[in-house]
Formats: C-alpha cells, structure tokens, sequence
C-alpha cells in the first residue's frame, strides 16, 4: 500500500473508496487496441501455418457494447471469425499484451474527474483508491495528472492481469485492507461509499454493507450494473460526486 498525507487536511465527515479504471481512467481505447492486436497476431500465426483465416474485425462501438454487457472473450473472438484452436490462441494473446507499455499509454483520465475528485476533497471527503490494476500503474498515472496528492491511500494488486480479469475476491481483499487501515472514529464506516463500475465493485461494497454508486462510463451497461442491486446508479464521477454531496446535505438537514 503505498499512503499519501496531507498533514494540513481537515477531518472528513465521509470516506470514499474509488476504483480506477473505469470511474477515473478510460480503459476502452486500450482494449480494443489490444482486441485488433489480438486478431492480427491469430491471423498471423495461422496463416503462417497454412490457414487463411477471413477475420471480420467488429467495429470499437461493437465491441465495446459487447464488453459492457459481459460478453466473454470467446464469443468475441467468435463473431470476429475465429474458430476452434484460433479462439484458444487468440485469446492467449489478448492477456499477453493488454498491459503491454505502448498499449497502457492509451489510457486516459475520464472527462471531469479533475472536478470530482477537486469537489469531494474540497468538502472534506477522504479518498482512498482500491483497484484491480498494479499499484505502480495507478500511483504513475495519477501523478502524472496531478492527481495522487488527492489520495489518502492507493491500494492495488501485484498481479498485472487481474484488472482486465476483474476478480471480485480479489477486489474484496483490497477493500477489507483499505478499510482496515483507513477508517477510523474520525472516518466510521458508517460514513464510507464505493464508487466503481463493475460487479466486483458492488459486491465488495455488500461484502461491508458499505453503500455503493455504479457508474456506467465504464466497462458494464446499467442493465448489468443493475443486475447487482447498486444502492445508485450514476453515468460518471462528477454525477457520482454531486450525488454523493447532496446526500450528505440532506442529512445534514434532515
């Protein structure tokens, strides 16, 4: 775990545990480069052997709807004109490469997420990140956009594919950690949401009975988000933020 303070930080009233990519990072450029990579080197490889393959690539709204709505990779592959040993192949390639240097660099920061996270730290809200992706990853990039001071804590994984594998188990051992050492009487779970855009997220959040926000500007349309019964439902971190305040006013006013 790597933990950032800021000693002049006035105590939060709430705590929020935000995943990364999806809510803060955009992650479909990277994967559907890393799907058309895939496809290439499949058809490569076999027609190296002998095996004309007549691929027919889907375009990137393609697929990414069919990732949103947990469209295995199999199946993928499978539209896309592969078959048989070519899906197993194909599909080898595809977690192989994902996290390749020149495939991660086309990762960008969501629109509005400087203002989010800017709002819910300038109202006194802790941060704390809890990602599937390398801890070295996320600690880089938000640097690189300005963004880590903002974190009291940045919690992520040693394994380099969990992210694109998106293990909820995984996810929940981040967020016991998180918890554990980040909530406090000053920071009560009691007062704590999870903000994330998959399953992983929410059903880390339930495993707590933290209250969770899903958002829909990443990797899971809203029918599948709903599937798993998120206590709100926000299209990206500014909503959620807003969301987020609101709430607290209410209460405050309650």
């Amino acid at each position: 775990m790597i933990a950032i303070r800021n000693s002049d930080e006035r105590s939060p009233q709430r705590i929020v545990f935000c995943d990364f990519d999806g809510p803060i990072v955009d992650v479909s450029p990277r994967y559907y480069a890393t799907y058309q990579r895939g496809l290439q080197a499949t058809q490569s490889y076999f027609q190296a052997q002998g095996t004309i393959i007549p691929i027919h690539p889907l375009s990137k709204p393609q697929f990414w709807q069919m990732k949103q709505d947990r469209v295995q990779d199999q199946e993928i592959a499978l539209r896309s004109g592969l078959q048989g040993q070519q899906i197993d192949y194909f599909i080898t390639q595809v977690v192989q490469i994902v996290n390749h240097p020149d495939l991660l660099l086309k990762d960008k920061i969501q629109s509005g997420v400087n203002w989010a996270l800017a709002l819910l730290h300038s109202q006194g809200v802790k941060l704390v990140l809890v990602t599937l992706r390398p801890q070295d990853q996320a600690q880089q990039i938000l640097q690189n956009y300005g963004l880590a001071r903002l974190f009291s804590g940045i919690y992520g994984t040693s394994d380099r594919h969990a992210a694109y594998l998106n293990y909820a188990e995984v996810k929940t051992q981040l967020l016991k950690q998180a918890i554990a050492e980040q909530s406090s009487p000053d920071f009560p779970l009691t007062s704590a949401w999870v903000i994330g855009d998959t399953e992983a997220d929410i059903l880390a959040g339930q495993a707590f009975n933290i209250p969770t926000i899903a958002l829909t500007c990443g990797i899971r349309s809203p029918q599948k988000l709903k599937q798993f019964h998120p206590d709100s439902i926000q299209e990206n971190l500014l909503d959620a933020a807003r969301y987020l305040l609101k709430a607290q006013q209410q209460l405050v006013n309650a």
